[in-house]
């Protein structure tokens, strides 16, 4: 049955015509009544335009990478998509270093509103984030929640043309033959190249050292030369010296083949069971941020996934794009921080 406004604001009867039965208590009362029923009225219809409203500015997307990267460019060109299906402009802030943690502290001082965005790789702050516990102001888990999961960038294996192997299986029987003589190159210490060394030797038994250097180029290099056996790195990374001939592919760490390497095997294909290796990327916002406005980032970034020209761009980053709803991204994100962190507790992999 519908209601009138006297019957909302708490009146059973009419008013009077003639104010002058009204008592003075009672006039007050329903003032009192009417004025808390229109602020309610008002409230609810400013909330009701705010989410229509979003976004009513330009959105940040805090990138924890430099420019020009595989992650900065997934971030430039999901961005520009995204700025036309909002209707907004899209500004992409770099904050490099710390393995993440750097651009993750910032977004995670600016406004809960939804107008910042954080682009992360789970792997490289779950990775920290356990190396090195007593430096997070900011914490991924804690005060984030999942927007979108777009895609993976799976790491792939290259030697150098100079090692006598064209296989996984030639590499680990090389590998066994002369334990302690061969060594992998990472990044640096605590990175996702690194652990991938170390899941390898678990997974095969093979024993081989880290040598940790200060950036992918500077290993890449030392690797071509031949001061290194193998590496984990990115595919985009990888591809001009593989195209040269001065490096070759291997394995893809990755759970099915990437479309830039569509002859090269995944490491399970080449019979290592149990290497896992994710790296994963996505979207999240504070914690606080209203749930409507996450709704409207969610299905404004599935869109953008659907969009066959923003695939292919990644795919040629080396990436597997895929749309992944909050609910499964925050329990993935959950998952890859207790995986990781396990593998660094047991390696007693430690940042100083």
């Amino acid at each position: 049955m519908k209601k009138t406004l006297r019957q909302l604001i708490g009146l059973s009867e009419p008013i009077k015509s003639n104010p002058s039965q009204m008592s003075i208590f009672n006039m007050r009362s329903w003032l009192y009544r009417a004025r808390h029923c229109l602020v309610a009225i008002l409230s609810l219809m400013a909330c009701a335009g705010s989410w229509a409203e979003f976004p009513e500015r330009p959105i940040l997307i805090v990138v924890p990478y430099p420019v020009g990267g595989a992650t900065d460019t997934l971030s430039r060109v999901v961005g520009a998509k995204l700025g036309e299906i909002l209707k907004t402009s899209v500004v992409i802030d770099n904050r490099a270093g710390g393995s993440g943690m750097i651009g993750l502290n910032a977004a995670a001082r600016l406004p809960a509103d939804g107008y910042t965005m954080f682009l992360g790789s789970v792997s490289d702050i779950a990775i920290f984030a356990a190396a090195s516990p007593n430096t997070q102001p900011a914490n991924l888990e804690r005060d984030f929640t999942a927007v979108a999961g777009l895609a993976s960038a799976p790491h792939i294996l290259v030697v150098p043309t100079s090692l006598p192997v064209n296989d996984m299986d030639q590499l680990i029987v090389l590998l066994k033959k002369s334990p302690g003589t061969h060594n992998f190159a990472s990044i640096g210490v605590a990175t996702l190249s690194h652990l991938e060394g170390t899941i390898l030797m678990r997974t095969t038994g093979v024993d081989i050292a880290h040598v940790p250097y200060r950036g992918g180029a500077q290993a890449l290099q030392e690797l071509i030369v031949g001061n290194t056996s193998l590496m984990f790195l990115s595919g985009p990374n990888a591809m001009p010296h593989v195209r040269s001939g001065r490096v070759k592919v291997l394995a893809t760490a990755s759970e099915q083949r990437l479309p830039m390497l569509p002859n090269v095997p995944t490491i399970a294909e080449a019979g290592i069971k149990g290497f896992s290796a994710p790296n994963r990327f996505g979207f999240y916002a504070a914690k606080d941020t209203p749930t409507k406005v996450i709704q409207i980032l969610t299905r404004a970034l599935e869109q953008v996934l659907d969009e066959p020209e923003v695939r292919s761009r990644l795919e040629q980053q080396g990436m597997l794009p895929k749309y992944i709803a909050p609910a499964e991204f925050n329990r993935q994100t959950t998952e890859d921080f207790q995986y990781f962190s396990d593998i660094v507790k047991r390696s007693k992999i430690r940042l100083e």
